[in-house]
């Protein structure tokens, strides 16, 4: 099988079902930035200190590859066939129990941070804000079509994650949290 196809040389794209659309419909964009994140942490997989970190971050990828095909997936009767995984409820209760956990082990916050700190925490936070942006896309894709609930949800708690995380990893490198001064 090559990896070049041809069918997409006219700016068009097949979702899983068959149905063609443009590269640039807001469908496309949103599963294009999940798989820019899903890039993002593979290079934080590499920068953090931490293996318990590394560990969530893989499982993480492997979330975001079920995100990725449920949103390339309209729910549309005729895709029930297809047997696509959907984003599961558990990805995001999944999500608050590592938070807490790692929550938990941190000092509290008293003052806003900014991104950085480590190269490993630099990438986490740079993972954060492209999932919020992923998230901006998908509500605005949810109010055109129909996509799972759960998907918004949890996307709205990886970023969450994701800081939490950066923290950490600051702190396993003995690196402090950078305050914003006001």
């Amino acid at each position: 099988m090559k990896i070049y196809t041809k069918t997409g040389d006219k700016g068009e794209t097949g979702l899983f079902g068959g149905e063609r659309v443009r590269k640039d419909s807001l469908r496309i964009e949103t599963y294009g930035t999940i798989d820019e994140l899903n890039s993002f942490l593979g290079l934080a997989i590499i920068e953090v200190a931490d293996t318990s970190i590394k560990n969530i971050l893989q499982n993480i990828q492997n979330q975001l590859f079920t995100v990725g095909a449920d949103l390339s997936t309209p729910e549309i009767d005729k895709n029930k066939k297809l047997n696509i995984t959907r984003t599961s409820e558990e990805f995001y209760l999944n999500a608050e129990k590592i938070i807490d956990k790692y929550e938990s082990k941190l000092d509290e916050l008293k003052n806003f941070i900014l991104p950085g700190g480590s190269k490993g925490a630099a990438l986490l936070h740079i993972c954060r804000t492209i999932t919020r942006r992923a998230e901006r896309e998908v509500v605005a894709l949810d109010n055109k079509v129909k996509i799972g609930n759960n998907i918004i949800i949890f996307l709205n708690r990886l970023s969450d994650l994701f800081f939490v995380l950066a923290r950490y990893e600051n702190k396993v490198s003995n690196i402090p949290d950078i305050k914003w001064n006001e």
